[in-house]
């Protein structure tokens, strides 16, 4: 089983050079350098707290600004956990989480269901964090999403600090996606769906 449950996927266009590599059964180590601060802070807490081991190596036209590298991290990404999920036999299929940070709080509700479908409701309070431009935060989960076959749901509830509203999403995240693709010793050699096939 674990050896199924990790991945690596490269990816590379005129714009972004990316690799990620992950074990869905780690203990949440994570070596991450995409030359946007910020946003490898975010990606930490999907390893740490997802209990996912998580190298990401990212070069972008930073030049030009962070949104090909960011986005292109979220497909390369969606595609290694669509890798190291396989078939999904014996996954729990669905995972949730709320998060708190002093003010704030996110809810994260997540389906490995093979249908793409992202939720994004995250009113951010200000348009950066530093120099990390908050819509990116968007594209990044689009495009996780899309390419892992998840149907998303995010919701930042309350929160006054953009810094600590971004931290509960990506935690809450990791929380989510660490339910999600557990396996369930009660149903370890059937796919969760009716349909017999996700």
């Amino acid at each position: 089983m674990t050896a199924m449950r990790q991945a690596e996927v490269s990816r590379n266009t005129l714009e972004t050079r990316i690799r990620v590599a992950l074990n869905l059964d780690g203990t949440g180590i994570s070596q991450v350098a995409t030359g946007v601060g910020f946003f490898d802070h975010m990606l930490d807490q999907i390893a740490r707290h997802g209990m996912i081991d998580l190298a990401i190596e990212a070069q972008g036209d930073l030049h030009i600004d962070a949104h090909h590298t960011v986005e292109d991290v979220g497909i390369t990404l969606g595609q290694a956990l669509a890798k190291a999920i396989g078939d999904k036999k014996g996954l729990r299929r669905y995972g949730h989480a709320y998060v708190p940070l002093d003010e704030a709080l996110s809810r994260v509700v997540i389906d490995l269901s093979g249908r793409p479908g992202l939720v994004f409701n995250v009113p951010f309070t200000r348009a950066t964090i530093g120099e990390f431009d908050v819509d990116l935060i968007h594209e990044f989960f689009q495009g996780l999403v899309n390419h892992a076959g998840m149907t998303l749901h995010i919701d930042a509830l309350r929160g006054d600090n953009a810094h600590h509203q971004a931290e509960t999403v990506f935690k809450a995240f990791a929380r989510a996606l660490r339910d999600a693709v557990e396996v369930d010793s009660r149903a370890a050699n059937a796919i969760p769906s009716t349909k017999g096939a996700l």
